[in-house]
């Protein structure tokens, strides 16, 4: 298979008070993190979806670019979904793509491995692959391209969570620790995630 992963770095970070993508963690910068994971698990094709301050994050990455497609999107502020459209655009040729959050704290590349493992031996059967954590479905999602179609068609107030419940018999979750239900949004959040590390809880 050909796996593409659109990363989502287009938000105005407004709850923060500051771009969360160039938050410290482990001496790198919070995006530098997530690209670095997708590096390693050797996806296909990379997309960073940039919205709000576009040449901000464009300046940051600068050094990858050669490895990185990147969009734009002009309306970012209607949402992930239309985010993960615009980024779907670029990727016609792949066999399933991985919605990526680019507030992850953590984020380990082998359970994309194990995602994109699960979806080739369901023999066609599984068209959306979640991580899970005490019954709590979390992110990345890993989604077939026999749903691109129907995502690309998605109007507001539609989202992708729609189409995860429209399927969810063909729904493959996979446990995963809890960094897979946990993004940054606050100062408060990021302080915890801080803490936790600092404290031996999560290994970067």
């Amino acid at each position: 298979m050909i796996i593409g992963a659109v990363v989502l770095a287009a938000g105005k970070s407004e709850r923060m008070g500051q771009n969360k993508l160039f938050l410290s963690l482990n001496g790198k910068a919070l995006i530098d993190n997530i690209l670095d994971a997708v590096a390693v698990a050797g996806i296909d094709e990379q997309v960073i979806v940039l919205g709000h301050k576009p040449e901000m994050v464009i300046e940051a990455i600068k050094p990858r670019l050669h490895t990185l497609k990147i969009a734009v999107n002009e309306d970012y502020e209607q949402g992930m979904t239309s985010s993960f459209q615009k980024g779907l655009q670029m990727l016609p040729y792949v066999d399933a793509a991985f919605l990526v959050l680019g507030d992850e704290p953590i984020f380990d590349p082998n359970v994309l491995n194990v995602m994109i493992q699960q979806m080739e031996n369901s023999q066609g059967k599984a068209l959306i692959v979640s991580p899970i954590h005490k019954g709590k479905k979390g992110h990345p999602l890993l989604f077939h391209r026999q749903l691109f179609a129907e995502i690309l068609n998605l109007k507001n107030p539609q989202t992708i969570r729609d189409i995860v419940h429209r399927y969810a018999d063909r729904l493959l979750t996979i446990e995963a620790p809890q960094w897979a239900i946990i993004d940054i949004d606050t100062p408060e959040d990021y302080a915890r995630i801080i803490n936790l590390i600092k404290t031996g809880h999560y290994v970067l």
